[in-house]
């Protein structure tokens, strides 16, 4: 195996760049998730979850992490996030008033407390966020950080969970193959590594979990499968329309998950092409 791609989102939700190598820590690539968007309307950093339009605008660093972050709007046109035309610019483009917003520090509680839902009724608002019918099951939220339940994102990062997901070349091909009528395109997906699998069958990235993975010198922990949620069904493109026929596959066929969330053990640069080995189950303690 080997590694195919990697991807860095430099602002959360939005399509984010492919690059040849990047430094791995305990934040995962370096720039993701840099900057999120904070809805004006109902408070709290949001993602496409609740803010599908964002899927639509593209962000991509001008010189690499740390350098200013280039927004490319639907219409083609560009903002830097952090100008002062940007949130207006943004928020017209998603016809919702938003703010950007670079990370803030973990002690910044309010920046990162969950906005207010569109639904008093806990499993109500779980259904729309994760977009499951009403006979669908929803994910164990157990597996996840504590925090997320009151947080939009683990304190003082803009990650759902995690800060890396994997996924592989088989579980493409095979979704793809399952539902020919589809556009299973990668960038709905939003992994930070595609491993090669060749012509292994299957997800094989189902069966990591609890073990080591290593990319090049790199040395990752596989935590849990990464249970999807309404963002695989929304529209990128005109070539990539909305799909709401790929989750239902992903829930009922596939129990929710596509790609796996992983920790770094060991950091340093990946690149594309670096072989991929998957070690011994972590032993705890």
């Amino acid at each position: 195996m080997q590694l195919s791609e990697i991807w860095r989102y430099p602002v959360k939700s939005m399509i984010g760049e492919r690059v040849d190598a990047a430094e791995l820590s305990d934040d995962g690539v370096a720039g993701d998730r840099a900057w999120a968007v904070r809805d004006e309307v109902r408070g709290g950093i949001r993602g496409a979850k609740k803010i599908s339009g964002l899927m639509r605008l593209a962000a991509a660093f001008e010189d690499g992490p740390g350098s200013a972050v280039t927004i490319t709007l639907p219409d083609g046109t560009t903002v830097r996030a952090g100008d002062d035309e940007a949130n207006a610019a943004v928020s017209a483009a998603l016809d919702h008033e938003v703010t950007l917003w670079p990370r803030l520090p973990p002690t910044e509680l309010d920046h990162y407390r969950r906005g207010a839902p569109d639904s008093d009724d806990l499993l109500e608002e779980l259904r729309a966020i994760f977009g499951r019918e009403p006979d669908e099951p929803l994910p164990d939220l157990s597996v996840f950080p504590p925090e997320i339940l009151e947080y939009e994102s683990p304190l003082g990062t803009y990650f759902d969970a995690f800060p890396l997901l994997l996924l592989t070349t088989s579980s493409l091909r095979s979704m793809s193959e399952a539902l020919p009528d589809s556009v299973v395109d990668v960038r709905r997906f939003r992994p930070n590594l595609v491993v090669d699998t060749g012509d292994e069958p299957g997800h094989p990235e189902r069966g990591w979990a609890g073990r080591t993975v290593h990319v090049g010198d790199v040395e990752l922990e596989v935590v849990v499968g990464c249970p999807r949620c309404v963002m695989v069904t929304q529209e990128i493109d005109d070539a990539t329309p909305q799909d709401r026929a790929l989750l239902r596959y992903v829930v009922r066929e596939l129990d929710q998950d596509v790609g796996v969330y992983a920790t770094v053990r060991r950091p340093g640069a990946v690149h594309v092409g670096d072989a991929v080995t998957v070690g011994d189950p972590v032993v705890v303690g």
